[in-house]
Formats: C-alpha cells, sequence, structure tokens
C-alpha cells in the first residue's frame, strides 16, 4: 500500500506542474484551488504515508515539529498566499506559482509527516489528530470565507477556467467550494482515521488489563 500511495503521489507531482503551465494566463482562482488542494491535500498526504520510516522522513528526527506546529505552519503559508497582493503575483508569474506550490509541498509533507508518524502511542495519535483536525478548520473557514466573499479580492472582468469563461466572483465561488471539499475532508479523513487508531489501541489495553 505505500508503495502504491508513494507512486500516485509521485505522478501527482509530475501532472500538477503540467496542468500549471499549460492553465497559466487564464488568472482563474479555481485552476489555483484544484492545483493547491492537489498539492496539500492529496500529493502531500500520499507521500508521507509511501516515506514514513524512510531517511527522508525527516519529522521523525526532529523532536520539535509537533503536529500542532505543523499545522499552524501550514495555515500561516496557506493564508499568506491568499492575500491578494502575494495572489497577484502568483497570478503574473509562472515562477512565482511554482514556488507556491512548492511552498504547499513542504508545508504539506511537515504536517502529514509529522501526524502520521507510525511509531507514535495512543498521546503522540491523538496529538496528530489534533493537529490534522485544526488544519480542517482552518480549511473550511477559509473555504468559506472565499465561497461567500460578495466579491472578488483578486480583480474582476473575466477569467478563463480551463478553457470556460467566468466572472471572477463565480470563478471565486467555486474555488472556495473546491478547498471546503476536498480540503476539509482530507484532514477531516485523515484526523479521524487517527482516532480510531487511538480508539483501538485504548480498546487493546482494556482487554489486556486484568481488571477488565
Amino acid at each position: 500500500m505505500r508503495t502504491v500511495a508513494l507512486l500516485t503521489g509521485c505522478l501527482l507531482l509530475a501532472i500538477l506542474p503540467i496542468a500549471l503551465y499549460a492553465s497559466f494566463g487564464g488568472g482563474s482562482f479555481t485552476v489555483h484551488m484544484i492545483l493547491h488542494m492537489g498539492i496539500v491535500a492529496v500529493a502531500a498526504p500520499l507521500l508521507a504515508y509511501g516515506l514514513l520510516g524512510t531517511g527522508i522522513d525527516i519529522p521523525r528526527k526532529t523532536v520539535c515539529m509537533t503536529p500542532v506546529l505543523a499545522s499552524v505552519i501550514e495555515l500561516i503559508v496557506v493564508w499568506l498566499w491568499h492575500v491578494p497582493a502575494l495572489r497577484a503575483m502568483a497570478d503574473a508569474s509562472a515562477h512565482v506559482s511554482m514556488l507556491e506550490l512548492f511552498s504547499f509541498l513542504v508545508a504539506g509533507l511537515l504536517l502529514w509527516f509529522a501526524c502520521l508518524r507510525p511509531e507514535r502511542d495512543g498521546e503522540g495519535r491523538l496529538a496528530g489528530t489534533m493537529g490534522l483536525l485544526f488544519t480542517s478548520m482552518h480549511m473550511t473557514l477559509l473555504g468559506v470565507l472565499l465561497a461567500l466573499a460578495p466579491r472578488s479580492p483578486y480583480g474582476g472582468g473575466e477569467v478563463s477556467c480551463f478553457g470556460i469563461p467566468l466572472d471572477a466572483a463565480s470563478d471565486q465561488q467555486i474555488g472556495g467550494v473546491v478547498m471546503l471539499v476536498v480540503g476539509a475532508a482530507s484532514y477531516l479523513i485523515g484526523g479521524v482515521a487517527l482516532l480510531s487508531g487511538v480508539l483501538r489501541i485504548e480498546g487493546d489495553v482494556a482487554r489486556e488489563d486484568p481488571r477488565w
């Protein structure tokens, strides 16, 4: 399973930059969000799961990289790149957009590595659960703000979303929904999976305790 996850994550990393260059210049926020979510919510967890326990699993050797700290780092990276001035810079330059995607990848890998580390005990997995659920919350908040904003903070006019013309406000709303559906769901599923592991560990301990 880890080999399949690693290969799938690598395939996504090969496809997403191509999709960026193919769609660059259309100004679509929805395209940006699909690429963003493809990196942090799909490719990053697949790569982290596939690389766990290997020499590339850097957070395993970094004591200070806790799940909550990694979640805060990802929050800062994600929210900064959605500040209108930085968003405009990324939309104007393919190289800046590639830097943006790379920063998403690094932040995403730090978070998923820190949360999924297999050597964690019940307490450590609970911390991982908190990190993923906190990330799900701030992703949900940003997605809601973008989807419900009365006007686009990233400019007006018409944009091209994979060749489909859209007005900027509608395009941003669709992008916000993508973030809600893909981003929040990915972290929520990861958090619930870790929590079920914690409960399973507690159940095993309880069954082995002679007092039960």
